[in-house]
């Protein structure tokens, strides 16, 4: 079975802690704080590779992990930036959010496409220094790097889709036309997967057409192997439809016709007006009555039809041309522009908090920014613990805390730190 989907983790880099140094100097009595920046974490970047052309590598790495920003260090040192982590994927991948399905990233052009951003460098000790703050003891964490779990999905680019139901001779049509060598044996369900094939119209002109296997009656609702594949058709331009006009396994090629559109049809709406050109194959042993009986059909639908023998070479020397020439005619390749939309930020000044009371009558703070802010103290230091003070007062956190009764020595709870609220 040809793999086409996986799901995977990614999470871009944290970024790197702010220092805490202070400078030291011969005949230097108080340099004062000079601790650097941290680096920005790595990004995770997807990258289009021709040379990949399914997602089976996928299938045991499951979790992909940026590197992390380096941390600050002394003498206002800032800490290296990491680097991208680069994900090379077969061109035509789509990048879905595992969760809501929608598109994050269409990886079909040659620049790469970052999906999860690396979280920037905390600030180090030297940017809290003030003339009545002059020995600051603590530094700002960096923010952590985005994660997601995400859903790559592989749709084949081909210009042109060989569809049709199984036995029809749509293998032997690729591989008469192309150099594929796809397997042709009288049975139903020979190709189990796409086959691609780049079909030579001169020096420098080709186009590339795909075999989509597994097309039959209910294919769109999961029935068969048309569930998997009929995804791969939405890519492909042109459609060229093949047909059994010789009915030689007792079937009507009217009706053949008929439920394969009405397979597309259910499938997508926009799927079902792409361009065709009907191929009534195995005219070589069709009689002349029933090729021009579907003719007619076709032609009265306002298609191009053309009669051919794909074993015999009959009716395809001018095919590739005319199938070339109709394809400059075409709007080039759909693309499927994201439409994952990240998660709002926090209000206008990113202070938002939840306070809420515990089953222990601790009064609980959701505020991860805060929680970043007490990553960086030092409790223990007096400067340290007033610049957290301070942060509870100008939030609004101390305030509403007092209006929904707090008392003195009630536990307050942020994270997994805890302290008595004293009055």
């Amino acid at each position: 079975m040809f793999v086409d989907v996986a799901k995977i983790k990614i999470k871009a880099g944290d970024g790197g802690n702010g220092a805490v140094s202070f400078h030291r100097e011969k005949y230097v009595a108080a340099g004062g704080p000079d601790g650097g920046d941290g680096g920005k974490g790595g990004n995770v970047i997807f990258q289009a590779d021709d040379n990949l052309s399914t997602l089976m590598d996928f299938r045991y790495k499951r979790k992909y992990v940026a590197q992390n920003g380096e941390p600050g260090r002394a003498s206002k040192c800032s800490g290296k930036n990491a680097p991208d982590l680069i994900i090379r994927v077969p061109r035509g991948t789509l990048v879905k959010d595992a969760e809501s399905g929608l598109v994050m990233a269409d990886i079909s052009g040659d620049e790469p496409v970052v999906v999860a951003k690396g979280g920037r460098g905390g600030w180090g000790n030297t940017h809290f220094a003030t003339p009545t703050r002059q020995i600051p003891r603590f530094a700002k964490p960096g923010l952590p790097g985005e994660e997601f779990e995400i859903r790559l999905e592989l749709k084949l680019i081909a210009d042109v889709g060989l569809i049709g139901f199984p036995n029809v001779g749509k293998s032997t049509l690729i591989s008469v036309l192309s150099a594929a060598k796809p397997k042709i044996a009288n049975y139903h369900f020979t190709t189990l997967s796409p086959v691609l094939g780049v079909v030579k119209v001169g020096p420098e002109a080709s186009f590339v057409a795909a075999d989509i296997p597994g097309l039959i009656e209910g294919a769109s609702e999961g029935i068969g192997l048309g569930h998997d594949f009929l995804r791969h058709v939405e890519r492909c331009r042109l459609l060229l439809h093949v047909v059994d006009v010789s009915g030689c396994e007792g079937r009507d090629p009217i009706e053949d016709f008929e439920k394969i559109n009405t397979e597309l049809q259910n499938f997508s709406q926009q799927l079902a007006t792409r361009p065709q050109i009907v191929l009534g194959n195995k005219c070589d042993v069709a009689t002349p009555e029933q090729i021009e009986q579907f003719r007619q059909y076709i032609e009265g639908k306002g298609l191009v039809f053309h009669a051919i023998s794909a074993a015999t070479r009959q009716g395809l020397d001018h095919l590739p041309g005319e199938v070339y020439q109709k394809l400059q005619e075409l709007p080039p390749i759909v693309t499927y522009e994201p439409e994952y939309v990240r998660p709002e930020k926090p209000s206008d000044t990113g202070r938002s908090y939840i306070i809420t009371r515990a089953d222990d009558a601790a009064w609980v703070i959701e505020a991860p920014w805060l929680e970043r802010i007490l990553m960086g103290s030092d409790m223990d230091d007096y400067e340290s613990l007033q610049y957290f003070q301070r942060q509870l007062g100008e939030s609004g956190i101390l305030d509403e805390l007092v209006s929904r009764g707090v008392q003195e020595n009630d536990t307050i709870r942020i994270g997994d730190f805890e302290f008595d609220y004293v009055f």
